[in-house]
């Protein structure tokens, strides 16, 4: 079932779940960031937190899923880069919302000022 305002940005709502768990956590969200402005190797990546090189790893998997950071191989190292297309899209599926909670407040207040 794809609802309505995913499907106004072309998208599933597995897809949809993905970006949401993806920007869920705090460490993906950096990754996210700092990829965003300058593509890093998981190695490079893994050195900037407190975890193991597989638990970073995981984290940029669950972001590759999302379609929010893309990997490549250079040399022997694989790169990783954040893609702004699929952020856009998670941004613009926020304002979808953001304007649902408006309108329904602006509703609520107008009934409010009825009485």
């Amino acid at each position: 079932m794809v609802t309505h305002h995913a499907a106004q940005l072309d998208l599933p709502d597995d897809q949809v779940d993905r970006i949401f768990r993806a920007l869920a956590d705090a460490t993906r969200r950096d990754i996210i960031g700092r990829t965003l402005t300058e593509e890093s190797s998981i190695s490079e990546l893994a050195h900037r937190y407190e975890m193991s090189f597989a638990a970073v790893r995981k984290h940029i998997t669950v972001l590759e899923e999302a379609q929010l950071v893309s990997t490549h191989r250079s040399g022997r190292e694989r790169r990783i880069r954040g893609n702004p297309e699929y952020l856009q899209k998670a941004q613009a599926l926020l304002m979808t919302y953001e304007r649902l909670w408006r309108a329904r407040t602006d509703r609520l207040d107008a009934l409010l000022a009825e009485d």
